[in-house]
């Protein structure tokens, strides 16, 4: 398929079939999507994933009881079929820019990047992440853990030093999708997005 195809046919799941997704093939793909760049070749992103048996508990440490009582897509996300944790290490990208070829930067403290590449670097892992599992025929969407980050590196085991950039639910779409209202509101097209400098 091509790539074009598979960006045009993206779109966020949120309502998924059950069908559990295959751990092996999950972190070949997970390997796959770290051929995302990274600044300094840091290698500073972690693609943690968890099987179909882990989901509920993974969403009882990812939301609240108020929540998946009230939330429309409460239980469509609860079908997912495997999840992706996704982090970063800033420490790695810090003692990156110490290194000799380039300390000269002045990045070696964290107050002193102006972008935050480590969550860049995620981003553009993940969004490899999106295409891969796209392209292989199977749905995921975006879970931004903004209030239970701590809880969730806790339940993972994972380290201190790693801070969560998101969560990827996958699994295979059952047409009951809730639409976003987010789709409701007016924006620019992608082409007038597009602009040139003189």
């Amino acid at each position: 398929m091509e790539l074009r195809d598979v960006l045009a046919r993206r779109r966020m799941t949120r309502s998924f079939d059950a069908t559990p997704v295959d751990q092996d093939w999950l972190d070949e793909c997970c390997a796959e999507a770290l051929r995302a760049p990274t600044a300094g070749h840091s290698a500073g992103v972690r693609l943690y994933s968890v099987g179909a048996t882990h989901v509920s508990e993974y969403l009882r440490v990812a939301t609240d009881a108020t929540w998946r009582e009230t939330s429309p897509r409460a239980a469509g996300l609860a079908r997912a079929g495997g999840v992706v944790l996704v982090t970063s290490r800033p420490g790695d990208y810090l003692a990156r820019y110490a290194e000799a070829d380039k300390v000269r930067a002045g990045l070696d403290e964290r107050e002193s990047w102006p972008v935050p590449y480590w969550h860049a670097d995620a981003a553009m892992a993940t969004m490899a992440l999106l295409l891969l599992v796209e392209d292989a025929g199977w749905q995921s969407t975006i879970w931004g853990s903004f209030r239970h980050a701590t809880d969730i590196l806790r339940w993972a085991g994972i380290a201190a030093d790693e801070e969560l950039f998101a969560s990827v639910l996958i699994g295979r779409a059952d047409g009951r999708d809730t639409p976003s209202r987010s789709l409701q509101r007016h924006v620019p097209s992608r082409r007038e997005r597009v602009r040139r400098v003189p």
